[in-house]
């Protein structure tokens, strides 16, 4: 099968719904990487989606590429990719894959993918392409079984049972119409946080702004939220929900790295001499200021 190669990605599968991504290459990618996961011992997967329109018919084609190769698949249906990884932890399976562009724009498509517990990316993301193309694919197996899987209810007990909310904050929302609005208002609802929100209901259209809160342009609205209505904090998220954007009580936008820094004073707090990854994009302030808290940057 031809596939174009620049969309197989160091980190993900990315291009344009049906002109890169299409029915038969989901598909065939179920068929690759239920290969991949045989070989390395595993039975069974995970497999979520994102909002967006052309996610249903991947997922659906994914999920028939792995049972054709004898895989199990746990379908959870459409969820945060940060559930799709917990399922990871939840469910019997051997890794998983995410239908989702993240915060691309709705003619986009992709696909995130785990094996085990882990990443898959770089030259793994690379053998998927050649078994593809070369259809190098397993044959013979039974079919695999098709389970409905809900993980939204126990993430949300999970996170009530172990994030404790210290004083009384009020915080708004933007879920930019992607998947985070349904699951963050259960979250704050069962730790009695006052909160408003908008673009919270889940429509791959995207239809207010882009979802991704690393745009200024793209937070515009909840930062004027946050100064108008006097809230603590405002929170901004990804199609996906696997990124935010943060606003601050003046609404003012608080950039990566100086999140890391405020995350990092807490893990220091308990953890003395703790390693604090951070990614190149960071200041060498951050740096410096974890070195004088006693981490290891």
């Amino acid at each position: 099968m031809k596939v174009p190669k620049e969309i197989f990605r160091m980190y993900d599968i990315r291009g344009i719904a049906d002109r890169d991504i299409t029915e038969d290459f989901a598909f065939n990618l179920g068929r690759a990487f239920g290969k991949i996961v045989r070989e390395n011992g595993g039975k069974a997967v995970a497999v979520g989606m994102d909002v967006r329109p052309t996610s249903p018919k991947y997922k659906d084609a994914l999920v028939d590429g792995f049972r054709q190769t004898g895989i199990d698949v746990y379908d959870i249906g459409v969820v945060p990719t940060p559930l799709q990884y917990y399922s990871l932890y939840k469910l019997p399976v051997d890794g998983g894959i995410q239908v989702t562009a993240s915060h691309n724009p709705r003619e986009y498509n992709g696909f995130k993918i785990s094996l085990g517990k882990y990443s898959f990316f770089g030259e793994g993301i690379q053998r998927l392409r050649e078994i593809i193309e070369k259809e190098e694919f397993l044959h013979l197996f039974e079919r695999g079984k098709h389970f409905e899987e809900d993980m939204v209810d126990p993430y949300v007990d999970e996170m009530v049972k172990n994030v404790k909310v210290q004083g009384k904050i009020k915080v708004a929302l933007d879920a930019g119409n992607g998947t985070a609005g349904p699951v963050i208002t259960q979250i704050l609802d069962e730790l009695k946080v006052p909160y408003d929100g908008i673009y919270l209901e889940p429509d791959g259209n995207f239809p207010n702004h882009l979802p991704d809160p690393t745009v200024v342009e793209y937070m515009k609205d909840l930062m004027e939220k946050v100064k108008k209505e006097g809230f603590d904090l405002g929170v901004g998220y990804d199609g996906d929900s696997d990124r935010i954007g943060a606003i601050d009580e003046t609404g003012n936008i608080i950039f990566g790295d100086k999140l890391l820094a405020i995350f990092a004073k807490q893990v220091l707090k308990f953890h003395p001499g703790a390693p604090i990854i951070f990614d190149v994009k960071c200041s060498k302030g951050v740096v410096e200021y974890i070195e004088k808290l006693g981490g290891r940057p």
